[in-house]
């Protein structure tokens, strides 16, 4: 009896080479794990998602990718049995792999705006929770969004509605069934077609009433999206349609993060500012918050109100300083507001020029 637990006779010479490859394979799974973890290491702090931002993302992304497959999946098995094709229905309904994983493995969704939309969204509704409840003078005033509800103007007291309606459907779990992407529309567009391609990879072959009813049911999809929709689009035409004046402003800034509703707050900011939702939300939920205090001071925002938002902030996101804040508050005050607009100018240039000047930057570009 050989004392070699790998038998080179009766061809055994195949499973030895096989064994061989999937040790050169684990070599190189080892190698590609430990650069991971050099990468993540290397890392700055303040670029390192935390445990609850990761949990919130991972559910997020969970979320929207079972929502889409699941309105692609039923539609097409729908179409595909009208159409007789009772096997190919059992193979969509039970496929070898599972959507989410495939493109995980694909890397598709490692998408640069697609993660950037998701983070940002994640760290919103994270700083949305976490921000100090303030009580009102009067308890029994309502909150603003509500006294808008009651609004003589319908434009307004429509709007207002619209955006109470989104929250709801905003705070709707997956598993109730009502759940809706809320993605820009060219990130919805991208998942779609992602989740349709994923379906088709469960079912071997080539198959055209497969391929056909897999892009029927994406297309429907497609149709069926608006994404006015979304709860930031109904918070920025409300912000149009009360269009606060400089007296008012400050006063609903503060009272919309006293009422944790900062998807407001960053709509009336962004309307005040004329630039598009996502810039305002990235100056809103960045912990250093320069360009946010240069954007309050060119609306004019005095230094109490300045006070209270920043207090607020600093109260939801451990990453700031309250500390270094209070310390600057001073300095935050005395910009003059026409000193402030100009620093901020470009925030207004048309958004694509921005991204391609970002983008030139990032290539190294002299």
């Amino acid at each position: 009896m050989s004392d070699n637990p790998v038998d080179m006779r009766d061809g055994s010479a195949v499973g030895a080479r096989e064994l061989l490859a999937r040790a050169a394979a684990a070599e190189l799974r080892a190698y590609r794990g430990l650069m991971v973890a050099v990468e993540d290491f290397f890392l700055p702090e303040e670029a390192r998602l935390d445990e609850h931002s990761r949990a919130g993302l991972a559910a997020l992304l969970r979320g929207l990718v079972e929502t889409v497959e699941g309105e692609i999946r039923e539609h097409a098995v729908r179409l595909l049995t009208g159409r007789g094709e009772a096997e190919l229905v059992g193979a969509l309904i039970e496929p070898d792999t599972a959507v989410l994983a495939r493109l995980w493995s694909s890397g598709l969704l490692r998408d640069g705006e697609l993660m950037a939309e998701l983070i940002a969204r994640v760290r919103q509704e994270m700083l949305g929770t976490a921000l100090p409840m303030s009580a009102p003078d009067d308890p029994e005033r309502p909150s603003l969004i509500n006294r808008f509800v009651q609004h003589p103007d319908r434009v307004v007291a429509a709007s207002a509605m619209a955006v109470l309606i989104a929250e709801s459907r905003r705070r709707t779990s997956p598993e109730v069934g009502q759940f809706q992407t809320e993605l820009p529309a060219e990130l919805h567009h991208k998942l779609v077609w992602w989740t349709a391609a994923a379906l088709r990879e469960g079912v071997e072959g080539i198959n055209e009433a497969l391929d056909r009813a897999l892009c029927d049911a994406a297309q429907r999809s497609l149709a069926a999206y608006d994404e006015g929709d979304r709860l930031e689009a109904a918070a920025m035409r409300f912000a149009a349609a009360i269009d606060a004046q400089p007296g008012e402003l400050s006063g609903m800034l503060v009272e919309s993060l006293g009422d944790r509703r900062v998807v407001l707050f960053i709509a009336l900011l962004a309307h005040a500012m004329s630039v598009p939702y996502a810039l305002a939300r990235d100056l809103v939920l960045d912990p250093a918050a320069e360009r946010l205090w240069l954007a309050l001071r060119a609306l004019e925002i005095g230094r109490e109100g300045v006070a209270q938002i920043g207090y607020a902030l600093s109260e939801a996101d451990p990453r700031r300083d309250l500390e270094k804040f209070a310390d600057t508050l001073d300095t935050i005050a005395a910009i003059a507001p026409a000193e402030a607009r100009n620093a901020l100018a470009p925030l207004r240039l048309d958004p694509d020029y921005r991204a391609a000047r970002i983008a030139l930057q990032r290539g190294g570009a002299k």
